[in-house]
């Protein structure tokens, strides 16, 4: 019985995320997705770069392909001071398409102050920001733009796939972690058109409301310490929280890269749960303005993540921690059958799809990431570095740039 209201707690959260958000979604089925006819602004697409070698030239060229009248788009890749070889590559693409244009930023900076750089450059009324690392869809441009079908509707943001679903037993996990994180996570804040975080994977921002919010997203610290993880999170509240609507749509697709490696894994989820604990924090004297429902997720969310490690301390304490193992499992199980059964996952393509069986490892890792990275997060909140990336420390002072590169 001593377990009984962390249980009742947990299904309250389970209700609050899955059963009331899909009854929402149901219910403004008709106004969830709503597009506007004819609307082609301007827009630039702002590219935060750090260490991606060649991939950069390509995510660039697929860029400048996109289905969107050339004369209206055009492509600012800001690099952050990489130590290899990328800025030379963006470089080249920016020689051969007259759209494209580099920026390099004077020191280490972080991606948010990177992509404020370009926005503050940049005159197109809508700017788009996609990771260095990300393939979008030829289509999310339209897909993007039609969405922005009221002033009130701030930043609109697309669907994530993973690319290479099939590569091991670890990116099939992920695979089946991003479909449940953006097509049912998602589903009470998509109701509510107040999405707390849009992917910097692909979202679109009106360009005006980057440049009211520039203040608060420069100085952005803790105690005075600078924050650069976390940005998207950030920023998205950041937006609701100045009275603007946000907005996501499945139909504007991109493709990422999971990590491969455990390694790489954690490291993501270590910067994910620093974000987290912050905005979490951060944004407890503004959840009482949101949805009644919307405030109850976003309240029970931050005592989840903080109170679970010390479940699953005092299970392993008093020896019964198979019990909560068994929960894990059955969890697990019964989202694996979810997704398998899911007619969303049955319409992708084979490439697209892993076997639902691949999730079951998550009954470990979810414990894991809880009582270990939970706590790591907590004290290591004045961290900067781009651990999602592996890369290595990014040196302070920017090289020269080559003779005849674009800036």
């Amino acid at each position: 019985m001593e377990t009984f209201p962390i249980y009742l707690f947990i299904f309250i959260v389970f209700l609050n995320r899955y059963v009331f958000g899909f009854y929402l979604t149901v219910l403004r089925r008709r106004t969830l997705d709503e597009t506007v006819e004819g609307y082609e602004p301007t827009v630039t697409v702002v590219v935060p770069l750090f260490n991606e070698g060649k991939s950069i030239y390509d995510t660039i060229i697929a860029l400048v392909n996109l289905d969107y009248p050339r004369e209206k788009l055009s492509v600012t890749v800001v690099d952050d001071c990489s130590t290899d070889d990328s800025y030379e590559w963006a470089c080249k693409a920016a020689a051969e398409h007259g759209n494209v244009r580099v920026l390099r930023n004077p020191f280490n900076m972080g991606k948010r102050k990177g992509i404020n750089h370009a926005v503050r450059e940049a005159t197109a009324e809508i700017i788009v920001s996609v990771d260095s690392d990300v393939i979008i869809h030829p289509r999310a441009l339209r897909e993007l733009v039609a969405r922005f079908v009221s002033p009130e509707i701030a930043a609109v943001g697309g669907r994530v796939h993973v690319s290479n679903p099939n590569e091991n037993w670890l990116t099939k996990l992920q695979t089946i972690k991003y479909y449940f994180g953006q097509e049912h996570l998602k589903n009470l804040e998509r109701g509510l058109r107040s999405v707390l975080c849009l992917s910097g994977c692909l979202t679109a921002y009106r360009r005006h409301v980057l440049i009211e919010l520039e203040p608060i997203l420069e100085n952005r610290n803790i105690l005075g310490v600078p924050i650069k993880y976390g940005e998207d999170r950030f920023l998205t509240h950041q937006i609701v929280k100045h009275g603007y609507r946000t907005v996501m749509t499945m139909k504007a697709m991109c493709f990422t890269k999971a990590a491969p490696t455990l390694r790489g894994y954690f490291n993501q989820q270590l910067r994910w749960k620093r974000s987290n604990i912050v905005d979490f924090i951060v944004g407890i004297g503004h959840a009482y303005q949101l949805h009644p429902l919307l405030c109850l997720q976003y309240l029970s969310m931050l005592l989840l993540l903080l109170v679970y490690p010390f479940v699953i301390i005092t299970h392993v304490s008093r020896g019964d921690f198979f019990d909560l193992a068994m929960f894990h499992v059955a969890v697990i199980a019964f989202f694996s059958l979810v997704y398998y059964f899911a007619p969303s996952v049955r319409a992708l393509p084979p490439w697209l799809r892993v076997h639902p069986i691949a999730f079951l490892p998550m009954a470990v890792l979810m414990p894991v990431a809880y009582l270990l990275l939970t706590p790591l997060g907590l004290f290591t909140l004045d961290s900067s570095s781009w651990e999602t990336r592996g890369h290595g420390k990014a040196q302070t002072v920017a090289p020269a740039a080559p003779p005849g590169a674009p800036t």
